[in-house]
């Protein structure tokens, strides 16, 4: 059976949040807020249902298990349900998220994804939103449906940056987080951890499961994509965060992306890459 109704809710209290809300008769469960530069969408927290974040405008960074999680529009956050995270907007916000019911099962994996959204999610969140809850209900019913086999399918993508928690790693963690163009090497980052190099390195890899050198990468290629969601060319991107030249950030996004920088936010294109 389909479901027979969708709630579209605005956030007022947790309790009237549709992610609290168990209800195997409505599976999809929506709000839209607006937010500014820098606000926290809310405190830490979890609830029963996954979730799909996504921003219309704008760019979302979640924080959840340890790790930092980037979405300008061109992707999406999956959030499992009761899993904790924060949401934090990196610059003015217009955002649709969706809340699945925990009654759909084996909907993806139980951790946090950063998604390709393909434009028949995008088209179905629209129109999911426009209709709102008056609208036909059959025709809602059709569509939440729909969301759901979607959701099911989208590609993941690299957009994820785990942190760890030893105290000398989230000493160079949150410097590099703060600072991304920060030139320092390894050698100096484990002086300023109190640590040796070795064991910093070490640190990286036991508890990201990457190579300073790959975590560093990685943040930078984040950083990269917030730029370019930002409008700011390869050479810029290059300058600001520390490549030696655009030709060395243009290989290195290809080799993580698939795609060159300035095609990756064009509609389609993770797909068509």
């Amino acid at each position: 059976m389909m479901p027979n109704d969708i709630e579209f809710a605005s956030f007022i209290m947790p309790e009237d949040n549709p992610g609290w809300i168990i209800d195997p008769a409505r599976p999809v469960t929506a709000r839209a807020q607006r937010w500014r530069a820098g606000e926290i969408g809310r405190a830490p927290h979890a609830h029963p249902r996954g979730q799909l974040l996504w921003a219309e405008e704008g760019i979302l960074r979640v924080h959840s298990c340890g790790a930092h999680w980037l979405a300008p529009t061109s992707h999406a956050v999956w959030i499992p349900g009761n899993i904790t995270h924060e949401v934090v907007m990196e610059t003015d916000v217009s955002a649709c998220f969706i809340y699945i019911d925990p009654s759909v099962t084996n909907l993806r994996g139980g951790h946090c994804e950063v998604l390709y959204m393909t434009p028949l999610m995008r088209q179905l969140l629209l129109r999911f939103r426009a209709l709102g809850p008056t609208g036909n209900r059959e025709r809602l019913s059709r569509l939440s449906g729909v969301i759901i086999d979607e959701l099911a399918v989208l590609p993941t993508a690299p957009l994820s940056l785990p942190a760890g928690s030893d105290p000398r790693l989230a000493r160079v963690t949150n410097r590099l987080l703060e600072r991304p163009d920060d030139r320092a090497n390894l050698e100096e980052l484990a002086r300023f951890a109190g640590a040796g190099a070795r064991t910093l390195e070490r640190l990286f890899k036991r508890e990201t499961g990457l190579s300073f050198s790959e975590w560093r990468n990685r943040l930078r290629l984040m950083e990269a994509v917030n730029h370019l969601s930002h409008g700011k060319s390869s050479v810029e991107i290059a300058g600001l965060l520390g490549y030696r030249s655009a030709s060395a950030f243009v290989a290195a996004f290809g080799r993580c992306f698939g795609v060159p920088p300035q095609s990756y936010l064009k509609v389609g294109s993770a797909e068509d890459g």
